[in-house]
């Protein structure tokens, strides 16, 4: 009976060590200055001390995601402004690939009501022949311009994409600097209050 109790607190042990070896890198990941902005939070979350209900955070590391996440807005920043001027020279291509095209159409119903027979670069060529040509460079234009249409779009999706991360981030780094004021105000005020008490007292 002795040997059976035995086994089963030595089992018990085990288990609780096991668990807490798992759960533990977990917390080792976090840091403050490494990880994403969620991360860091986190971090700050964890490692603040305790005060009844509320966290006491200390002002340094505040600063220091403050700091983050403001790096984390200026990089994404950079990369909208990157993006818009890919956009924006893309467009221009596909402007100047539209002009070429309008060109070319015109030019192909001018020379359709030419005669069969016509010289091209000094050569003679029949209509057919020529009405092959012209629709081979329509038809490389036209994907010239497919292509950078999608480009075109494809750039529109990572501009609405950074676009909304950016929001999103500046919409959490605002609540998370709300709560962490709201939650050093009550701090603050918890502490007048007992020194308040404690002159009262004395």
């Amino acid at each position: 009976m002795k040997y059976s109790k035995h086994i089963i607190v030595f089992t018990l042990l085990f288990s609780f060590t096991f668990l807490n070896a798992q759960t533990k890198p977990e917390t080792d990941k976090l840091s403050l200055n490494s990880g994403s902005i969620d991360n860091q939070f986190e971090y700050v979350i964890r490692k603040s001390n305790n005060y009844q209900e509320y966290k006491v955070v200390k002002k340094n590391w505040l600063y220091t995601l403050k700091a983050h996440t403001m790096d984390s807005l200026k990089a994404v920043h950079k990369q909208l402004g990157d993006t818009k001027q890919i956009v924006s020279n893309q467009s221009n291509q596909i402007n100047v690939l539209k002009t070429n095209l309008t060109d070319t159409q015109n030019t192909l119903t001018a020379t359709n009501a030419e005669k069969d027979s016509m010289s091209l670069f000094g050569i003679q060529m029949s209509k057919t022949g020529y009405n092959i040509l012209m629709w081979s460079i329509i038809g490389g234009l036209l994907a010239f311009l497919l292509f950078f249409i999608y480009k075109f779009n494809n750039s529109n999706t990572i501009t609405r994409s950074a676009n909304k991360m950016l929001a999103e981030t500046e919409e959490e780094f605002e609540e998370h600097r709300k709560r962490a004021l709201e939650r050093e105000q009550k701090v603050m005020r918890r502490l007048q209050d007992e020194l308040n008490k404690q002159k009262a007292t004395s």
